[in-house]
């Protein structure tokens, strides 16, 4: 088949693992190297770039300007290596340097890839223009009846999609619009999970759109960090609001509550008791299965310290104990471990949940952070793996004080569903794992959130003023709604917030008075309810809404109320909202909704440069290089459930 000369985001990178960060440019503690990727053929800079020293356990993403750094120590000076960069729809270029003392400086530049695509589908009204290119070229063409085509001559490019693919998830019907006057309470368990985003850029960078249900909005916004102030006092969180007029619908408002959790310290954290519990069945021996799990896992083991503990469970056609709890002084017992680890069996899932419980028990430290990580694919085929007899298990355990982290990898059957309920049920986060780059973040960046909890089930209540709000929808969150009754029932779980994490929320509001295009349905007028012309001192305040919300200590059973009122006060939106709106506008897009109207990838983009900020670790700025990617897909023609 020919190369056609198209330049097409569809590959997915695993990288080796990177360092922390990249600090600032002229950083220079011990030996540094910094520089730009640029486009060779335009000079510009590249963004969200991967640069890596080969063979190493160092590298960093480059910034909005193309810019990154690598700081090392001293030890580095007089060593040679090779710096090599990466980015999608690029050809890989490295340069080999000798390292001198204090700042090296190597810049480099990729060229464009054109990749050769295994399927070209056109619509039947331009079936004739593949024969006009090659027969051979024509024989990849299959007809699709009315299908949309961007390109001139119906064309639409697509990579093939492997022909086995199980991968599931659950439903997402999007929230709708409630009317004030009738449902004027709005109740949520928060959610710090973001397997959703990794997981939907991986689809992106494979040159395809994700599945709906893959698209969890709220996972999307709270991938991100913002710019919160840190909680004061004894309270582990602080609450910050804010409302603006929303990008796709200027009559309408944005109201963002973000929650930004205390930083601890990871030496100050107490000790750790953890599990690594590691699928090893056939399904993962795939390059982005297990041999990524090991470097993600070895990441983890490098940032213990010595009073943590890690033992390691596997399983296959049966469950088995590779190592013992080990202290974290023998990390380099726990790396051998992981390094003999192999695929291969069906999958016993159930089994192997129930062992890695059974040595966290026996290992327990009290008042530690005892943790399950469950590292898999999510297949559980083989042996005592119902769904509920897993849930049930979990439950019991994470009353007992030993939380669950689950970690997804690789593609083709991720049982996305049913990770993300083990995740929930455990006390735990979900978070898929596409690169090394994905795995540093989660298991080193965020380490702390991770694996310590700093409140557990955290719940938000919201009540809108009906006579400054017609109606009112939630952005996202839809797997996570509670019964208004719930909200001061302890015994009903909900999310957990783990140090240093984030969590932000939207609501769309339409003002009253506003004569919006958004038909809201009501209800009739109730006989036995108090009129709403009977109002209390608090209606006729300037208050907007009401945020209330609930939180238990880490090892408590009861819950303590916090309350933050919002005046009904409209601003230009700071960088925090412009940027988190972008992100949830991408969402409805990617999920076909009929609420962010007209607004398009392009409005994303621009939005979204508009709100970089500092952006050190180069997240924002691979954002928008995704966006760019999405504008040559058939978005616009999408619709929920597709």
């Amino acid at each position: 088949m020919k190369t056609l000369g198209i330049v097409f985001a569809a590959l997915v990178l695993v990288a080796p693992p990177l360092t922390r960060e990249a600090q600032p440019v002229g950083a220079s503690a011990g030996v540094s190297i910094s520089g730009q990727v640029t486009d060779a053929a335009t000079g510009h800079a590249l963004s969200a770039a991967q640069v890596v020293l080969e063979g190493q356990l160092q590298g960093a993403l480059t910034n909005a300007a193309g810019r990154y750094v690598i700081t090392l120590g001293d030890s580095w000076a007089g060593r040679e290596v090779t710096v090599r960069a990466q980015l999608v729809g690029f050809t890989a270029a490295s340069r080999t340097v000798k390292l001198t003392a204090g700042a090296n400086v190597v810049d480099l530049a990729l060229m464009a890839a054109p990749l050769a695509l295994n399927e070209i589908v056109v619509t039947g009204r331009a079936q004739d223009a593949a024969k006009q290119v090659s027969p051979e070229l024509a024989s990849k063409v299959s007809a699709v009846s009315g299908a949309a085509a961007p390109w001139p001559g119906g064309v639409t490019f697509r990579r093939a999609r492997e022909d086995f693919n199980t991968e599931s998830y659950a439903t997402i019907d999007e929230n709708g619009w409630k009317a004030a006057t009738a449902e004027p309470l709005s109740t949520f368990s928060i959610d710090v999970d973001r397997a959703s985003y990794a997981n939907v850029r991986r689809f992106i960078r494979q040159g395809t759109l994700p599945p709906v249900d893959a698209v969890r909005i709220e996972e999307l916004v709270n991938y991100f960090t913002y710019d919160d102030p840190e909680p004061k006092g004894d309270v582990p969180f602080s609450i910050n609001t804010e409302v603006a007029p929303a990008p796709w619908q200027p009559l309408h408002r944005l109201v963002r509550i973000g929650l930004k959790g205390r930083s601890v310290d990871l030496k100050d954290i107490p000790p750790s008791n953890l599990v690594f519990l590691v699928d090893v069945s056939g399904s993962m021996q795939p390059p982005d299965k297990l041999p990524l799990l090991k470097t993600a896992l070895g990441m983890l083991v490098d940032e213990i310290r010595p009073q943590d503990r890690v033992a390691i469970v596997v399983y296959a056609g049966a469950a088995g104990l590779v190592l013992p709890s080990t202290p974290g002084s023998h990390k380099r017992a726990i790396r051998d471990a992981l390094a003999n680890l192999e695929a291969g069996g069906s999958t016993a899932g159930g089994a192997g949940i129930k062992l890695a419980y059974q040595i966290a028990a026996e290992n327990h430290i009290d008042g530690g952070n005892n943790r399950v990580i469950l590292a898999t694919d999510g297949d559980f085929n083989v042996g005592a793996s119902s769904d509920a007899e897993m849930v049930r298990l979990i439950e019991s355990r994470r009353d007992q004080g030993t939380f669950l982290t689950v970690l997804g990898f690789g593609t083709g059957n991720l049982k996305d569903s049913k990770m993300e309920q083990l995740a929930d049920r455990g006390n735990g986060n979900f978070a898929y794992i596409d690169n090394a780059l994905e795995a540093r973040k989660v298991l080193v960046h965020e380490m702390g959130g991770t694996l310590l909890t700093i409140a557990k089930d955290v719940k938000v209540q919201v009540e809108f003023n009906p006579t400054r709000v017609a109606a009112y929808r939630l952005i996202g969150y839809e797997n996570r709604l509670l019964a208004a009754e719930d909200f001061a029932d302890d015994r009903k779980d909900a999310g957990e917030m783990g140090a240093g994490h984030s969590v932000t929320a939207l609501y769309e509001v339409i003002p009253v008075g506003v004569h919006s295009p958004v038909e809201v349905r009501g209800v009739d007028t109730l006989r036995y309810q108090r009129s709403t012309t009977a109002r209390s001192a608090a209606t006729d305040s300037n208050e907007l809404l009401f945020v209330k919300l609930r939180y238990k200590e880490p090892d408590g059973n009861t819950s303590r109320l916090l309350t933050h009122p919002v005046a009904d006060r409209t601003g230009r939106a700071s960088e925090n909202l412009r940027f988190a709106s972008a992100v949830a506008a991408w969402g409805m897009i990617l999920r076909g909704s009929e609420q962010c109207g007209d607004f398009t990838v392009d409005d994303v983009e621009k939005l979204a440069r508009s709100a970089l900020g500092g952006d050190r670790q180069g997240y924002r700025a691979e954002f928008v290089s995704l966006l760019a990617a999405t504008r040559g897909m058939d978005v616009a023609d999408r619709r929920p459930g597709s």
